[in-house]
């Protein structure tokens, strides 16, 4: 058995999950999730049935980890061979933009997608403010850093380089120069290519 059960779909965030096991090293088994056939074993692992849920297998018992941006954070401390984890000076700035991206960055994309936006009353009960000011914040610290800790690519990269690549893909980011160049620099690491290889190759293989 591998170290890890990987319960995804090609078309969902297991997306991110994927690239996060192959940033870390990390040994695992798929499990491919029918949106109309959920199998037992996702549903007892996760009482909402969501994708990504990851299974890990530990030697004291079965560990439940859902959500793509936990996923993403738990693996990292999972593997701290593969350097994916801050220093006690990039800590901030780590915890810091990975839940923006989880929380004002997804609510201000879905809330576009979905084709709400708050009116200035509402702002402030909304966890994004608007759109042009969550945008607008990870835009400006990408334009001064390459990574969200600086100069060195960590685990939570890849939450928040999916969080930009996906928006810009699907044109609800504009392409501004600092998260074009952000995201291509997430384009070119081997486990980005690697994870997205796989899931390209499965929804290839959904359409036939």
């Amino acid at each position: 058995m591998a170290d890890y059960t990987f319960f995804t779909n090609p078309m969902s965030r297991g997306q991110i999950a994927r690239w996060a096991l192959h940033e870390a090293g990390a040994d695992y088994d798929q499990v491919l999730v029918d949106w109309k056939n959920k199998p037992a074993a996702l549903l007892s692992a996760n009482a909402m049935a969501k994708v990504p849920t990851l299974v890990h297998h530990a030697e004291d018992r079965d560990r439940t980890i859902s959500e793509a941006a936990a996923i993403c954070l738990y693996l990292a401390e999972m593997h701290p061979e593969a350097r994916l984890l801050p220093n006690d000076g990039e800590m901030a700035d780590y915890y810091r933009w990975v839940f923006f991206a989880a929380g004002p960055i997804e609510q201000a994309i879905t809330s576009r997608a979905l084709k709400f936006e708050p009116g200035p009353e509402q702002e402030m009960m909304a966890g994004w403010g608007n759109f042009d000011r969550a945008i607008g914040a990870i835009e400006e610290k990408l334009a001064e850093d390459d990574w969200i800790c600086g100069t060195r690519f960590t685990m939570g990269d890849v939450y928040v380089g999916s969080q930009i690549d996906w928006g810009m893909t699907f044109g609800l980011i504009p392409p501004l120069p600092s998260l074009v160049a952000y995201a291509e620099r997430c384009q070119q690491r081997p486990a980005y290519q690697a994870a997205k290889g796989i899931d390209a190759r499965l929804i290839d293989e959904m359409k036939k």
